[in-house]
């Protein structure tokens, strides 16, 4: 029997799967679509996630490939100043999604994750043991988990019949890779003009003539899976910027909406949703993408401890539990991004008053924050600051901290030399290191180097240890 059947190749479904596969489960993933999109929806990623590929050795193509760009004015389109931030990733990472996506296969191909094309899941079904799906071709398979990566329209979700409430698409933007025939001094032009006021338009080179543009679109189509013509994007970029720019030989048209939704459940039974089938939401800040893969980093070592048999009871729902509100607090900082976008009086008058409250260095950071996701702290219960936080990358006196977490197990960092991981060896690296950056004796971090544990006592540390990584083996 497969392990986990994941449905959608998207970098939410390959990351989750390069997760499980690097603790020995068994993920197939199912991809509808018989090749790659060519589509670029997403544009960069955010410090946490460079982060999280960081933790498991996978950043340096990233690193190779995209541009670091500052992280100031990233909410709302708000030009502030980047603030100093707790990471040693502080910048975001320009890199087209189709890039991200080809990056994390070439990873899943590394590490043997099966990845099937042109399989669309129809119907699924469970039991206490495992997970039926139907594919469009009548075949059937089995697992003993299902996780749906399939996207805001996703099918699993529908089929279990999870709830999806909050707001349908009100505004719409077209968006594409198209060449352009004008000057390059003209598009700049227009792209400081026309931006004075209106954020949803630009013009962005990316070579060859070649420019990712985006413009308003006149309304919300009724078919939104029906892709804007070129004649339908000249139309809107001459009504907003009162030029067309000589726009021709379209690479692909899409059409991005504002439609903000949650599941309410992200388990059912064997079934769990993550990214875009999870929550759906504007693309203010650049959030979307780098949620999904935080999802998938948070899901991974939870669901093959659950398959490995050493879980403890409550982990796997705790994916629901602390995931599911930090989607939430997304949904609500692009929804106010989308209002202080917005050209009517009372919008801007709000965005006047927010942009003077972010000159306070604390609001600017605060904001960023949410943006970069790395001020989530997880409920653990009352304790020291650090607890249910991630731990920044830090420089130990033998290489780096990050360095230490690739095989994505838990990790006891301990600057005492004095404490003990007996029983769960087999789980919890124990590392023996200091660095001037940890005012702490020690921490134990679990595998998504989140912050489960600090101090120096080794009965405390036991009293802890089952609590994310189960019964001690003797």
């Amino acid at each position: 029997m497969i392990d986990v059947i994941i449905a959608g190749a998207g970098p939410t479904g390959v990351l989750l799967a390069n997760e499980l596969q690097l603790q020995g489960v068994r993920p197939v993933v199912l991809e509808r679509d018989t090749e790659p999109t060519k589509v670029v929806r997403a544009l960069g990623m955010h410090a946490r996630s460079i982060e999280i590929l960081d933790q498991r050795g996978a950043l340096a193509p990233f690193l190779e490939l995209g541009r670091k760009h500052p992280v100031g004015g990233f909410f709302a389109g708000i030009a502030k100043p980047s603030p100093e931030l707790d990471t040693a990733h502080p910048y975001v990472l320009s890199i087209p999604q189709t890039t991200t996506e080809r990056l994390l296969l070439e990873r899943a191909g590394e590490l043997g994750v099966e990845i099937r094309r042109g399989c669309a899941v129809v119907g699924l079904s469970q039991d206490e043991h495992g997970v039926a799906v139907e594919l469009a071709d009548g075949t059937q398979l089995r697992s003993r988990y299902l996780v749906a990566c399939d996207g805001g329209r996703s099918t699993v979700r529908k089929l279990l019949g999870v709830g999806f409430p909050g707001e349908p698409t009100t505004v719409e933007t077209l968006v594409g890779e198209v060449e352009l025939t004008a000057s390059p001094a003209t598009i700049n032009a227009a792209n400081a003009e026309v931006r004075k006021t209106q954020l949803r338009f630009g013009a962005a080179p990316l070579g060859d003539g070649m420019y990712r543009v985006v413009a308003p679109a006149d309304g919300v189509a009724e078919d939104r899976t029906v892709p804007p013509t070129l004649d339908e994007l000249k139309r809107q970029l001459r009504a907003t910027a009162g030029t067309d720019f000589g726009a021709h030989s379209p690479r692909w048209l899409s059409r991005l909406g504002n439609a903000t939704r949650q599941a309410e459940r992200y388990r059912v039974g064997r079934v769990l949703l993550a990214g875009d089938a999870a929550h759906v939401h504007p693309p203010m800040g650049g959030q979307g993408l780098n949620l999904g893969l935080q999802d998938a980093f948070n899901l991974g070592w939870k669901l093959a401890a659950e398959i490995n048999g050493w879980a403890p009871t409550g982990l796997l729902d705790s994916y629901q539990t602390e995931r599911h509100p930090v989607a939430a607090d997304v949904l609500n900082n692009t929804r106010a991004q989308m209002e202080l976008i917005s050209l009517e009086p009372g919008p801007q008058a709000v965005r006047r008053l927010i942009s003077e409250l972010m000159d306070f260095d604390e609001v600017n950071r605060y904001l960023i924050e949410k943006i970069i996701a790395i001020a989530i702290r997880y409920d653990f219960g009352a304790g020291h600051a650090l607890l249910g936080r991630r731990l920044r990358d830090m420089e130990l006196r033998r290489g780096r901290l990050y360095e230490q977490m690739h095989r994505g197990r838990g990790l006891l960092l301990d600057q005492t030399g004095r404490l003990s991981v007996a029983g769960w060896a087999d789980r919890v690296d124990h590392v023996v290191d200091v660095s001037a950056e940890l005012d702490v004796p020690a921490v134990l971090l679990r595998p998504d180097g989140h912050v489960a544990w600090v101090g120096d006592d080794q009965q405390d540390l036991r009293n802890q240890l089952p609590v994310w990584f189960g019964a001690a083996v003797s």
